[in-house]
């Protein structure tokens, strides 16, 4: 059996379709946890759409785990501790340990926010991935 798995979430325009969370009391429409799908070993991650207006019920942190969302489509906000972040398509915002967060789409937004989070916690990275073997002898698979 291959050390590899192929799942497709679909379109971005098809996450809202999803009904999800980690618990049930956390479910809601527009939120799918992939890691819950696939067999993953030290990443986790969401993909997510609220509509317009729409926002998280809660505030959360984490003690251990490390949080990247990945913005895609649609305005909104994030709550992060005492501050409020504006988001957008292509915005990137790292959340580490102990930062309180929330989010929200804005009501005024094109659209669904749509985004990706992204989980991950235990050790360090290298700031050069070297846990590699670079192989420049092997052909393509697809010369």
């Amino acid at each position: 059996m291959a050390n590899y798995e192929v799942l497709n979430i679909g379109a971005p325009e098809q996450w809202r379709d999803y009904f999800g969370g980690f618990r049930p009391d956390s479910s809601r429409d527009g939120r799918r946890v992939v890691d819950h799908e696939m067999d993953m070993q030290y990443i986790g991650m969401t993909v997510n759409a609220l509509e317009p207006g729409e926002s998280a019920t809660y505030w959360h942190d984490h003690t251990q785990i490390e949080e990247v969302y990945v913005f895609i489509h649609g305005q909104g906000q994030m709550g992060l501790d005492d501050e409020v972040v504006e988001v957008t398509a292509g915005s990137v915002v790292r959340v580490g340990q102990g930062v309180m967060r929330t989010w929200r789409a804005r009501p005024d937004s094109d659209g669904e926010l749509r985004w990706l989070c992204i989980r991950a916690g235990g050790t360090e990275l290298p700031e050069f991935p070297n846990d590699g073997i670079k192989d420049e002898d092997s052909p393509l698979p697809w010369d």
